[in-house]
């Protein structure tokens, strides 16, 4: 689905308009890094202004200064024509400012509802706030449930509560970052039809992206970071992504090398006939499930967040077993019972979808979550002991092929930028040579150079005989890297079909649940599983 067209409104006349938000001179450092310097900026009432820098920049640390989350080391901020200090989020909201981030801001063992109140003033009758949900998210194509819980939910339908959340607030300036990474082609025309209405009502936006034909779409003004610093400005609409991205990242951008799968390999991933009925009341049964990834393939699923990709993956990786061993087979064994440690012994390498809590720990350092799924094959363990020295090269080796910027194997993964972030956690699952990869959003945040970056990764991991099952919301990405794309809606699975032989149209119509045949599926009994023997 293309991308809505570039703004036609003309950019308010700066002298006409006052700026709502004004930094000076703001810096902040931390121990091992620099992450602003001397960072100036102005966005003014109805203004959409993009915020550009490969990870690492120095963006989300600007946008959480600006939202009181963090204290900068130094510099002047002036809201409305008024110095201010923002001494925390609900300082902020009470200015106006909110605030989508990046990484979920959510209490995970509260409801939707739940959350929500929290960053309203008062206390809001809370019935009548999940009437507000509900028709703030249908207004706006995010559907969402403020009776479930967030534990519960997929990336992309907390992602949709971060921003009714936000919504709901009636901010004067709206922050969002990176929050259309795992929304949908259609939630993402929604959500930019909403972004132009409050800027024609006044409202300034910060909006920060990877997605360079987004902010040629949406935004007026563009604001270039490298290194912590401000490099340049440009207006998106008169750029390519192509010229943006050298704005970015300092170079031409790089291109995937996608040859011809090969032939004949043998099948990695079966699952057969997979059914699972989801202990989340409000999750996703999964029905009859049918797929074979051979080895020196890529295959891609889509779908929309909330449609079963989540319960795939826990009943993939094993966080989930299964009653019965054969639904679920991992390079010829049957491992529908398997924990997830015995699944990885057998050469299965998995990327979570959600970076912080599973994909690594965020208090821990690099080297330590190294441990959590590299220790066994990459010689951490002897004799029962940990060997933390080989757990720190392992790291290094990570960061340093993989270009993650952060202070060392010592740093916490919290301290790393998402997409710095997402580039350790994928660089530590292919560098253990696995014989199966399960990658879910591989590149969900992460700049466009180290998204191709990523991309050419898994691609050689193919070429050298490894099995890919890549899950993504990205259509743009999966017809990039993929040999063969299936859909996945309502818990149920289509045919997979040859990326060369569809287009993204067809795929989008199929995420709606409407392949051939898909309606015969639908009127079956859903199957359940078999008690254990």
């Amino acid at each position: 689905m293309p991308i809505p067209p570039p703004p036609t409104a003309p950019q308010p006349d700066p002298a006409a308009v006052p700026a709502r938000l004004v930094l000076q001179g703001i810096g902040k450092v931390y121990p091992t890094v620099v992450a602003n310097d001397d960072i100036g900026l102005a966005v003014r009432a109805g203004e959409i202004r993009a915020i550009l820098g490969e990870n690492g920049a120095g963006k989300s640390t600007l946008m959480k200064i600006i939202y009181g989350v963090t204290r900068p080391s130094c510099g002047r901020m002036f809201w409305e024509g008024e110095e201010v200090q923002v001494e925390s989020p609900a300082h902020a909201r009470s200015l106006g400012i909110g605030m989508v981030f990046q990484h979920f801001s959510l209490f995970e063992t509260l409801t939707v509802v739940e959350n929500v109140a929290l960053a309203l003033p008062g206390k809001p009758a809370l019935d009548e706030l999940a009437q507000r949900i509900v028709e703030v998210s249908a207004r706006y194509g995010l559907p969402v449930d403020p009776r479930r819980h967030i534990h519960a939910l997929s990336v992309g339908e907390r992602q949709r509560v971060e921003i009714i959340r936000c919504l709901l607030q009636d901010p004067r300036l709206l922050i969002m970052d990176e929050p259309t990474s795992v929304l949908t082609p259609q939630a993402v025309h929604k959500l930019f039809e909403t972004l132009r209405r409050l800027a024609d009502e006044g409202c300034a936006i910060l909006y920060i992206s990877h997605k360079l034909d987004e902010i040629r779409a949406l935004c007026h003004t563009a604001t270039v970071l490298r290194g912590g610093k401000v490099t340049g400005e440009c207006i998106p609409a008169q750029e390519t992504p192509a010229s943006m991205a050298r704005l970015m990242i300092g170079k031409e951008l790089p291109r995937c090398e996608h040859d011809a799968p090969q032939a004949g390999g043998e099948v990695r991933l079966r699952l057969a006939g997979l059914s699972h009925a989801s202990d989340d009341p409000f999750g996703t049964d999964l029905r009859d499930l049918h797929l074979d990834v051979h080895a020196g393939e890529i295959v891609g699923i889509a779908g929309v967040s909330g449609n079963g990709q989540q319960e795939l993956l826990r009943v993939i990786s094993g966080e989930e077993p299964l009653a019965e061993r054969f639904p679920v087979q991992i390079c010829g064994v049957e491992a529908g019972r398997l924990s997830p440690g015995r699944r990885r012994r057998l050469g299965m390498a998995f990327v979570p979808e959600e970076r912080l809590g599973r994909g690594a720990v965020p208090t821990m350092s690099l080297a330590d979550n190294a441990l959590l799924t590299a220790a066994h094959n990459q010689g951490m363990v002897a004799a029962g002991f940990l060997r933390f020295e080989r757990a720190r090269a392992f790291a290094r080796r990570c960061i340093d092929d993989f270009n993650v910027k952060c202070g060392g194997p010592a740093a916490a993964a919290k301290s790393l930028s998402g997409g710095n972030l997402q580039k350790f956690i994928v660089g530590r699952e292919i560098l253990q040579a696995p014989r199966l990869l399960v990658c879910a959003q591989p590149t969900w945040g992460v700049d466009v150079g180290a998204a191709a970056f990523i991309r050419q990764q898994i691609i050689d991991l193919r070429n050298r005989g490894c099995a890919v099952l890549v899950i993504s919301e990205e259509l743009d990405e999966l017809f990039e890297i993929c040999d063969r794309i299936a859909v996945i809606a309502k818990g149920r699975l289509s045919p997979v079909r040859a990326a060369g032989a569809t287009s993204i149209e067809d795929i989008g119509v199929w995420m709606s649940g409407l392949w051939p045949g898909a309606e015969h599926a639908a009127d079956a009994p859903a199957a359940t599983e078999t008690p254990h023997a």
